[in-house]
């Protein structure tokens, strides 16, 4: 706050000059004015004698000439000489009395002076933090009255750092908010800086460390190269602390280093203030005895001998103060070079469990796509025997098991994956993708997905989407997805016998084919406890109910909560026991005008019978080192009248390859003697035209490029959506070989 004040103190002088040259005669004002600054040059050399010499001349000046303005100002000054020398008491007393003088004028512009300088005074001891806020609204007010907005600016200033100081975060963002929309109209870059500072101050508060950290390094760079010490202490200070709580200890160590360089330089120039300040101060504290004595003595030799005496003690005390702050500095000096050898030791300390550190990371991501892979293999088999044997009408009998033995290899499946995808998120190794997709179709599909579980439970799923809404939209469909089916699994899951509601809401028309869309999922379900409302976003938090027996780890509601950090949104709770709950977040979606590209696609799935039967039939090449996976693969593609032959690795694709035309090859990855990648390459130098797509269990994040890279022209990721997995296959068959005239 301190670094505020004189900045502050400049500007309101030269406004003030102007207002009262309208109130005053010529003389008077310019006597009154060689007083202002007779003052004000003295403050400035830390001659606080002269300055309250000159300033209580103005107030008796100004009370002489009824000119209610300098006499406001001589007791302003007072206050601010006297909070200068740390003598707050005197200093809130003159004060006061200016801001008293400024409300019987009843000039805005005087009041709202008064209340900013109170209100700082008050900041500086949190007991009296209260004061400081009501002067700093005082003195908003009164600017905003009469459209001042430097002045209102300043205050936001202040208020802004008061409210961070006392960590009232929520009141520092509503004032940040106002302040940045005045800082736009302002020129000086200094203003923008402290702006850029509180904000990363904030932002490191609401522990968004990724945006506090850009604005703390813009500030720091530009402190560091125009050698701001005041704003790179601060700077380099919150750094460290950012660093330090996001465990990136070397960093946090290398902006303490520059903290303790800045902190220095700044000791060292404080040290020469502090002398000269400390020799001020004893000036001041003689200033009125000398004032008087001045008067009474009439001597010339008893005034010499007077000014001798104060001359030699002023002398024996700076001395004193040189001598004390000489051992200050060596004391500082040998302290430092301590924690630099302490500093150095923690540094190396640090460096090693980073390599640690980075070991078992790069252990776990191996351990995660093998496990990935391993897990997602037999569920690939699992799940499409059963999907088989489900459409078989001679098994219509069995449809409940077979129909509980798909729900429960699903169940398996969106385990792993959430699992994999908390894993990524805490990595930050998540982004959003910018695909086209239908809001009707993820909808449905979303639906069509619980069908099982809606009938166990008894429930009924109602679904509403609002028609302005557009229905072509590109944005990142499977994230998406994700919330949603984590939110109405939720509400299926602990909903008996009851209503889940479903409902998209537009609320504005953003532009540029945007809108801002309410996302709500309602259920008559129990209803969640107030103690618990908060905890549930928690990994692996679940709410224990007795009438009621829940599965699931309870990571669904903590990665909903991580996925919307991503889209700049937060998920919202309203619950009461017994009267259900309700889920709500905004996202601002993008329309998206394109013509779909997938309509030649579903049209090839539904004449994918008719085109076999006139003769053109289709051969697919099944590369798996599976038996099962091969049977699955190649029973799905018979149901779709193609026909296939197997190969169980890379070498026998090859060779196949060589001997046979193939009109597709489905490759998978990991294989023996020859993977997926290395065949596709030896493939490519005899065949550049046959469509090869993989067909893999791999976690596809981290290897998406690499198999792209290969040679494959596309990739479905099992287990597959049988739709998606049909599309992708008839997008690269042969276009001629394709009816598509029905």
């Amino acid at each position: 706050m301190s670094i505020l004040r004189p900045f502050v103190f400049v500007l309101f002088l030269s406004h003030l000059t102007t207002v009262l040259a309208q109130n005053t005669t010529d003389w008077q004002r310019d006597t009154l004015e060689s007083y202002v600054n007779r003052s004000n040059d003295a403050y400035d050399q830390y001659n606080y004698k002269e300055a309250i010499k000159y300033a209580s001349i103005l107030i008796e000046k100004g009370h002489e000439y009824n000119y209610d303005y300098y006499e406001f100002l001589g007791y302003d000054i007072l206050g601010g000489i006297y909070s200068e020398t740390e003598d707050t008491v005197k200093g809130k007393i003159y004060s006061k009395k200016a801001l008293e003088l400024a409300r019987s004028t009843e000039s805005d512009s005087l009041i709202a002076w008064g209340a900013l300088n109170l209100g700082i005074l008050y900041s500086e001891n949190e007991q009296t933090y209260a004061k400081a806020i009501k002067y700093f609204k005082e003195s908003i007010e009164l600017n905003e009255k009469n459209q001042d907005y430097d002045e209102v600016y300043l205050t936001y200033i202040n208020l802004i750092w008061t409210y961070l100081e006392n960590n009232q975060i929520d009141d520092a963002h509503t004032f940040l908010k106002k302040a940045e929309a005045l800082s736009e109209k302002k020129i000086d870059s200094i203003d923008k800086l402290y702006m850029d500072l509180l904000y990363g101050k904030y932002y490191l508060a609401r522990k968004k460390y990724d945006a506090a950290a850009e604005k703390l390094e813009k500030i720091a760079s530009t402190a560091d190269e125009n050698d701001n010490t005041d704003l790179a202490i601060e700077a380099y200070e919150d750094l460290s602390k950012l660093y330090s709580e996001t465990d990136d200890f070397r960093k946090a160590f290398a902006n303490l280093d520059k903290h303790n360089q800045f902190k220095q330089k700044a000791y060292t120039l404080k040290k020469l203030e502090e002398t000269e300040k400390a020799m001020a101060k004893f000036n001041l504290e003689q200033a009125h005895k000398d004032l008087q004595s001045a008067l009474k003595e009439q001597a010339y030799s008893e005034e010499l001998i007077s000014k001798s005496k104060s001359l030699t003690t002023a002398l024996v005390v700076a001395i004193v103060i040189l001598v004390f702050t000489l051992i200050g500095i060596i004391v500082f000096f040998k302290t430092r070079r301590q924690y630099i050898k302490n500093l150095r030791l923690k540094n190396k300390e640090l460096s090693i469990a980073n390599e640690k550190a980075e070991k078992l990371s790069k252990v776990k991501t191996k351990f995660l796509s093998t496990v990935s892979h391993e897990l997602r293999t037999p569920l690939y088999g699992v799940i499409g025997i059963s999907t088989l044997l489900k459409e078989d009408e001679k098994l219509k009998g069995y449809a409940d098991d077979l129909n509980s033995l798909k729900f429960s290899a699903d169940y398996l499946l969106a385990l792993i994956n959430d699992v994999l995808l908390l894993s990524k998120m805490d990595a930050e190794a998540i982004t959003l993708s910018k695909t086209p997709y239908e809001l009707d179709t993820l909808i449905q599909n979303i639906v069509r997905s619980f069908e099982f579980t809606l009938q166990k439970n008894s429930n009924k799923l109602h679904v509403h989407i609002d028609e302005k809404l557009p229905n072509q939209l590109i944005g990142d469909p499977i994230r998406l997805s994700q919330i949603l089916i984590n939110l109405v699994g939720n509400a299926i899951k602990f909903t008996e016998k009851g209503n889940i509601w479903l409902e998209l809401n537009l609320i504005e028309t953003v532009g540029n084919g945007t809108y801002r869309t309410k996302f709500s999922i309602k259920d008559d379900g129990p209803g969640i406890p107030k103690n618990m409302q908060k905890e549930i976003f928690n990994e692996f938090t679940q709410i224990e109910n007795k009438n009621y027996s829940y599965t699931g780890t309870g990571l669904g509601l903590t990665i909903v909560k991580k996925i919307l950090d991503i889209y700049g949104s937060e998920i919202k709770l309203k619950s009461e026991p017994n009267k259900g709950a309700e889920f709500s977040f905004v996202l601002t979606i993008k329309e998206h005008n394109k013509k779909s590209e997938e309509e030649p696609q579903q049209s090839a799935i539904l004449n994918t019978s008719e085109s076999s039967e006139n003769g053109q039939a289709r051969h697919v090449l099944i590369v798996d080192d599976n038996k099962i996976n091969q049977k699955v693969t190649q029973k799905t593609l018979e149901k779709h009248h193609i026909q296939s032959s197997l190969a169980d690795d890379g070498a026998q694709a090859v060779a196949l390859c060589k001997s046979n035309t193939y009109d597709l090859i489905l490759m998978d990855i990991n294989m023996p003697n020859i993977n997926g990648m290395e065949a596709t390459k030896m493939i490519r130098q005899f065949n550049k035209d046959i469509p090869i797509i993989a067909l893999t269990a791999v976690e596809l994040d981290e290897g998406r490029k690499e198999i792209l890279n290969s040679g494959m022209d596309d990739i479905i990721h099992k287990p597959y959506n049988l739709p998606e997995f049909l599309n992708t296959i008839f997008k690269h068959l042969p276009k001629e070989e394709m009816d598509l005239s029905h």
